[in-house]
């Protein structure tokens, strides 16, 4: 049955009001939440405030390197430390090493673009934050729906924003309701925040119905992939960074990693493929393996015999935004607005993004408040992007503008033109360069590419697909239908295997997409949905734009655990 088959047989939906729905509970979607009831407080009145989250709780679904710049939460809640926020180890020293194979450089601390610099920030687990940050929130009085998503944009008859409605629970593979079916519910509010993190699926749909991208350059992604292993004391090094360049991707591909040692003798680490790479026989995954291998890496989790004897504790994958300003759409529309990585705001050359989605939540939470003061409800809230343009974020975001774009000319040109610009012109540089095609479209037919070869897996310091989705907590109701839907189901083996050997089956950081023989030895599709992370590559990477990812039931994906 379809969703209006569903409504007609079930239906009316019940709905909610509120003054603000916010769609995510991730730092973007909180701080909005926590600012709004600030300023109520500040002014003795009153604001109702929901916020859905897909995840189990708040942070469930939450995966970021993470090195926080505390600027936007200094802001937010002043008084951080005493209320117990999980930033507890301070950076002590970075690391910028361009690799070889076999051997590498560090850059000299004094000669680092102001970018690198972060002195003054926390390795966090972001997860641990957003948990926080949700208690925060409904200390302050706001509602936290977890395990709800929100899977339709509903909107009034003059097409402004009302709300959403939040999906069905117990639908069966077949796509028929169940003994344990319930009918999602419309959250309606006078404004609408949505703040889901990169590639958000309501995002894509009121970016792409109120035009919000017109005129700008597309969006550009890279997949993030990130392992914690806990390490032998005597190498850990509490609060140094280091972030390479180079080896294993060739010169022409966007990539990058970072290992950061964060308390109790834990380091995270992980590896950020850019998401425009031409190759299909390229898989980000393999890359991060074949990455810990390097002597550099690897001696971190080795004794002094060469054996491994750290233990990896958990794993995760999130596809982020990696544009810049550049790509920015307009953040406001009738009813609404976008926040926080569901507009974009990552900055790629710090690889910081939740300082921004903090400030983002704040600056959309202090023009919406003002707007219910007024009484007005549905209008486009135009003191929002008026404030962002105002604010030290867009300040910090136009001076970094150009360093995604500098790397199609090669990992050197692309070294060389962002220190000049940081270094010479002190982020006032009187070009600004542009970007004309999405991801999707700079993969190459795989007769143009040449096959790579990965080594295997020695289950140690390198791992497979499958055992790295075991530890991180993913599951989804078995029975569901697949939220990884296909516009044509011909087309994976038609056009993808037929002339690009299959890139789904390579850039999927979670084993989900596979092919497999029939019977008449003719391939087919197989899309194992049970495993997907949630990182919304194959959403973004799909040659042929046919796969397109949509919210599964709410409580399921992973549940990571100190990521």
């Amino acid at each position: 049955m379809t969703n209006e088959e569903i409504l007609a047989a079930h239906g009316p939906r019940e709905s909610m009001e509120y003054d603000v729905v916010i769609v995510g509970g991730g730092p973007a979607g909180l701080s909005t939440a926590i600012r709004l009831k600030q300023l109520a407080a500040a002014n003795g009145t009153e604001v109702s405030v929901v916020v859905l989250e897909k995840g189990s709780e708040p942070g469930a679904h939450i995966l970021s390197g993470a090195i926080m710049d505390p600027i936007a939460l200094n802001e937010l809640i002043p008084n951080w430390k005493e209320l117990g926020a999980p930033l507890n180890q301070a950076v002590t020293d970075d690391a910028y090493i361009f690799l070889s194979e076999q051997s590498g450089y560090r850059v000299p601390n004094m000669v680092l673009p102001p970018f690198a610099d972060n002195h003054g920030n926390y390795i966090v687990s972001l997860g641990a934050v957003t948990k926080w940050l949700g208690e925060q929130a409904e200390s302050l009085g706001v509602e936290i729906f977890p395990g709800f998503t929100g899977a339709e944009v509903l909107y009034n008859d003059n097409g402004s924003v009302k709300g959403v409605a939040t999906g069905n629970m117990g639908v069966g593979k077949d796509g028929e309701p169940m003994e344990s079916f319930q009918l999602g519910m419309e959250l309606l509010g006078k404004y609408t925040v949505f703040a889901e993190g990169a590639r958000g699926h309501l995002g894509k749909q009121v970016i792409a119905k109120f035009k919000l991208d017109a005129d700008r350059d597309p969006q550009s992604w890279g997949l993030g992939i990130k392992e914690l292993w806990e390490i032998d004391p005597a190498k850990h090094k509490p609060g140094f960074v280091m972030h390479t360049a180079g080896w294993p991707m060739e010169s022409d591909t966007y990539g990058g990693a970072f290992l950061y040692h964060t308390e109790g003798n834990k380091v995270a680490l992980g590896f950020v493929t850019g998401l425009g790479y031409s190759n299909p026989y390229l898989s980000p995954f393999e890359e991060f393996q074949r990455w810990k291998t390097h002597p550099n890496v690897r001696y971190y989790f080795e004794n002094d015999k060469g054996e491994i004897t750290a233990k990896r504790l958990s794993y995760g994958a999130r596809a982020i935004n990696a544009s810049g300003i550049n790509a920015l759409p307009k953040i406001v529309f009738p009813g609404g607005a976008l926040v926080g990585c569901d507009a974009g705001f990552l900055n790629v050359s710090r690889i910081k993004g939740s300082h921004a989605a903090i400030k983002t939540g704040m600056l959309a939470a202090e023009a919406a408040f003002v707007a219910l003061q007024a009484g007005r409800q549905h209008d486009t809230l135009t003191a929002y992007p008026a404030a962002f343009e105002a604010s030290w974020l867009y300040k910090e975001l136009n001076k970094d503008r150009n360093f995604k774009n500098w790397f199609k000319h090669g990992l050197t040109i692309a070294t060389l033109m962002n220190g000049f610009e940081q270094f010479v012109l002190r982020g006032r540089m009187p070009w600004t360069l542009r970007r004309t095609k999405p991801d999707h479209a700079y993969l190459k037919p795989a007769s143009e590419c040449k096959p790579i070869n990965y080594p295997k897996p020695d289950g140690k310091l390198t791992f497979d697909r499958l055992s790295s989705v075991f530890i991180s907590n993913t599951n989804h109701e078995e029975q569901q239908p697949a939220h990884l839907t296909l516009k044509d189901t011909a087309v994976p083996v038609a056009v993808n295997l037929a002339k690009y050997a299959g890139p789904e089956a390579r850039y999927c950081p979670a084993g989900v997409y596979e092919f497999v023989k029939n019977e008449d030895n003719t391939d087919r599709l197989q899309i194992n949905a049970q495993n997907c992370v949630h990182c919304k590559t194959c959403d973004i990477k799909d040659p042929t734009q046919n796969i397109v990812w949509v919210t599964p039931e709410g409580g399921g994906g992973p549940n990571y655990a100190g990521m």
